[in-house]
Order: C-alpha cells, then sequence, then structure tokens
C-alpha cells in the first residue's frame, strides 16, 4: 500500500475527493473492528451464457494499480475472468455498517508477483493448491485427503513450487462506490466513476 494506507484528515467520508485513499482509511478502521477477515471481499464473474456467480475471497493486495487476490485457473472464477477479464467486488464490513463496491477490467499478475506470495504462504497450503482440482467434481473427502499426501511425499523437505496452474488477478478499478449506514435507512452512498485508468474520477453523490 502506498498513500492508501494513510487515515483521511476528515471524518465525514463524504469529502473524499480520491477513491484509493478513502478505501485504505475504511480497511484500516476494519482491521480493527472485524472479528474475522475484514479483507474479505466476494468477486462476481459471469459465464459463458452471462449468468453471474458470485463467491468470498481474500484481498492480498492493493495499491493505485488494482485490487489483487489469487486463485487456481482452472476454478470456476478463473476460468470465467480468463474468458471475460470483467469483475466487480464487494466488501462488507458489519461491525462498521459499511460497504464499498468496485468494478473493473481484470489483467493476470506477473509472475514475480505470484511466485512471491506463493512462497508466502504456509508449506500446507503450498500442498493443497497442488492436490486440489479446485472447482472440479470431488468423489470423496478421501480423495482429496489421499492427493494432499502423495503431494507431501512428492516434496518432501524441498521447496514446494508455484503450480502453472496457479496465480493471481488484478481488478483495475473504473467505479467505486461508498455506502454507509444511515439512520431510518437514509444511507451515504458516494459514488467515483472514470471512463479509462489515468483519467480523472468524477464524483457522484447517491440518494440511498
Amino acid at each position: 500500500m502506498d498513500e492508501a494506507g494513510k487515515p483521511l484528515p476528515e471524518d465525514d467520508f463524504t469529502k473524499a475527493d480520491e477513491p484509493l485513499r478513502l478505501f485504505g482509511s475504511w480497511l484500516k478502521e476494519a482491521e480493527a473492528s472485524e472479528p474475522n477477515d475484514p479483507n474479505a471481499m466476494a468477486v462476481a464473474t459471469v459465464d459463458a451464457d452471462g449468468l453471474p456467480h458470485v463467491r468470498m475471497v481474500l484481498l492480498k493486495d492493493f495499491d493505485k494499480d488494482g485490487f489483487v487476490f489469487y486463485t487456481n485457473f482452472g476454478s470456476q472464477k478463473g476460468q470465467e475472468i480468463l474468458a471475460n477479464p470483467k469483475a466487480a467486488l464487494l466488501f462488507h464490513w458489519k461491525s462498521l455498517r459499511r460497504q464499498v463496491r468496485i468494478r473493473g477490467p481484470v489483467e493476470v499478475v506477473s509472475d514475480a508477483e505470484a511466485d512471491a506470495y506463493f512462497a508466502s504462504r504456509h508449506r500446507g497450503s503450498r500442498i493443497g493448491a497442488w492436490a486440489s482440482k479446485q472447482s472440479k467434481p470431488l468423489e470423496s473427502r478421501f480423495a482429496l485427503e489421499k492427493a494432499v499426501a502423495e503431494f507431501t511425499l512428492k516434496f518432501g523437505v524441498s521447496e514446494v513450487p508455484r503450480p502453472e496452474w496457479w496465480s493471481g488477478f488484478r481488478v483495475r478499478p473504473v467505479s467505486f462506490e461508498f455506502w454507509q449506514n444511515g439512520l431510518f435507512r437514509l444511507h451515504d452512498r458516494i459514488v467515483f466513476a472514470r471512463d479509462a485508468e489515468g483519467e480523472p474520477w468524477s464524483k457522484t453523490r447517491l440518494y440511498p
């Protein structure tokens, strides 16, 4: 995180003029108040028929270039993003009564980024990435445990390399919507949008 991690000088988020710093401020507050996974976010994609799918993942990094998460590219979300590289994200922090919606095109992270993150994971998680044919039918729990045991034996005490099918996606935002709960459902909603990366953000306040 660069500028994004610094708290806003204003308590009133509606005065913010740039979305990334506002998001960083909100995430920092969520890290202090959410009991579990303040970096959890829903990721929405669409299949070949245009039918949406949504699931929870963990945000692993964000900066001016976008929001990064990692997955098996053979998974449902991996296949859908590779075929149609666009996605929507949703953060909901119940303890703060806030949410943030983000939309934008998606790109694959560099091999260097993926390698560095994979190497930082717990060894068991790295072995699990090899053992799991994510989103594919599983005949039994025993079959998964057997695969884990086989890869544990295969790698022994050596390093566990990143599988070529496991990497990360970066969502590059073109719109943010910040929502904060208000009395009598008179919530505050602020949208930041731009037509393309590098262009200035426009800001609009919405009716609740």
